[in-house]
């Protein structure tokens, strides 16, 4: 009997231990554990397997699985990974999937037939179903590590810590390690159907924390985008940056204005206008990045109260209108966004052109217009499909308050009309006296024939009267 007991009492005591230590490995690690592999690169594997982490398989990206049993077919480690698992954990639509792979890229190349290898700082695959494109990216390490190929030109950073070329690959940890936030660095296994996390980005996610994986001003030294995509991850997920994360990004903001003008667009655009823009502009003024990408903006804003130009209120307002279209499933253009937000620096140049007194108010605009924009792209490359409509909404705002006569009809005629109509909506209520002129067109297009000759009509008095013509006096003939 006392044998018995003591066998069932040894029993109990392994089974207590393999329950903590599959509790150990399947569960999302303690938070004091996730922050010291979060900071200081180390790595603990944690396996959150599907009863835990409960994706859905509907909720996961045919194509991009195909992509990965591909590559697990031929050999090779590949994982669903980054914002789409993130973005799932949270109740959130993915916009994109992304694959991580042990294969190079060319010979992830070699096992699709849409394929595409891009990229000479950042080497990716593309491959691609109809109009979606999957991206494919091998395993990387991380900077610190030691060159794996002979000539040493798969991974080069700049004295600063800027990367320059990003292609020294690694193992599934190390990838894990060199990705920018502990949420962002989560890999789903189609095979298992479990999430791995090297760095505590599963307990992040629960927590809502944006937190850099190592020590974040290195991090942002090696790329200051990362910090623009920290306020953005904050305001798209409403999460808090995590104070170590925070700390560095006032002092290290200058350094944005080393990357090319044509990346900064695109970040510019992820940041303003994907539904959360409102949120992501607050979120650049509190850390001081806004001034960064639009030094202009911010003098006209810092300007504004002195000048009499509600200049952030017409800001909040345009963001908060590109963010209720995107909502509403509706078109948004980057012509409109930057209409607005470099409308008031537009407007402080005009007026000191005027002043000097060399040009009339349409060419003085032009003029502005010129050197306001070129200004600009000195820190975001604006395209000219979207700067030459930029340029001819402004001119529009000189246009609009000349409604008489056919005027008014063939200034709706214009393909410019309604947005320019917007801004004029955006100005008056902003705070920007114009005398009712959005409400007079507001009204005027929703008219018929009738209305709108009386909408004319009450413009007579403050129409300028018609000048006459002076008659030449008639010459006489001497006198003789």
């Amino acid at each position: 009997m006392d044998m018995s007991l003591f066998i069932a009492a040894a029993i109990a005591v392994i089974l207590i231990g393999a329950t903590l230590l599959l509790r150990r490995r399947y569960m999302a690690p303690k938070l004091d554990t996730d922050e010291k592999s979060a900071s200081d690169g180390s790595a603990l594997e944690s396996v959150i397997t599907r009863d835990i982490h409960n994706i859905p398989r509907q909720h996961l990206d045919e194509n991009a699985l195909k992509v990965v049993h591909r590559l697990n077919d031929d050999g090779h480690e590949a994982y669903l990974v980054g914002g789409c698992i993130r973005d799932i954990l949270l109740g959130l639509r993915p916009k994109d999937f992304d694959v991580a792979t042990s294969a190079t890229p060319e010979q992830a190349e070699e096992l699709f037939r849409r394929s595409r290898l891009i990229g000479r700082r950042f080497k990716l695959v593309h491959v691609r179903f109809g109009r979606e494109v999957i991206e494919v990216a091998t395993f990387r390490a991380g900077h610190d590590t030691e060159d794996r190929n002979e000539d040493g030109e798969d991974g080069r950073q700049a004295a600063s810590g800027l990367i320059l070329r990003d292609n020294v690959y690694g193992t599934l940890r190390e990838d894990a390690l060199r990705r920018d936030f502990t949420i962002n660095a989560l890999y789903y296994s189609a095979q298992d159907h479990s999430v791995h996390d090297f760095a505590g980005g599963y307990r992040d996610i629960g927590h809502k924390v944006i937190r850099m994986i190592g020590d974040p001003a290195s991090r942002y030294r090696e790329d200051p985008v990362r910090m623009l995509r920290a306020v953005r991850f904050a305001a798209k997920l409403n999460f808090d940056i995590e104070p170590a994360t925070a700390a560095p990004i006032h002092q290290l903001a200058p350094l944005l204005r080393a990357i090319p003008a044509a990346r900064m667009f695109d970040e510019v655009l992820k940041l303003l206008q994907s539904g959360h823009g409102v949120a992501a502009y607050r979120q650049m003024q509190t850390y001081g990045l806004f001034e960064q990408l639009f030094p202009q903006v911010q003098d006209a804003i810092d300007r504004g109260p002195a000048a009499g130009m509600p200049v952030e209120e017409l800001i909040i307002k345009a963001l908060r209108n590109t963010d209720r279209r995107l909502e509403q499933g509706k078109s948004v253009t980057p012509a409109f966004l930057f209409a607005a937000l470099l409308w008031y620096p537009m407007q402080l140049r005009l007026n000191s052109l005027m002043k000097e007194g060399r040009m009339p108010p349409l060419p003085a605009l032009h003029e502005a217009a010129n050197e306001v924009i070129a200004a600009q792209i000195r820190h975001i490359a604006i395209p000219r499909r979207f700067s030459t409509p930029l340029r001819e909404i402004w001119e529009l705002q000189l246009r609009l308050p000349k409604r008489q006569g056919g005027r008014a009809e063939r200034l709706m005629e214009h393909p410019r009309f309604r947005a320019a109509y917007d801004l004029l909506l955006l100005r008056e209520s902003s705070g920007e006296d114009l005398g009712g002129l959005s409400q007079w067109w507001t009204d005027y297009q929703g008219a018929n024939g009738d209305d709108r000759e009386t909408l004319q009509e009450d413009l007579a008095p403050s129409a300028a009267k018609p000048r006459k013509r002076r008659r030449k006096p008639r010459s006489r003939p001497h006198d003789a």
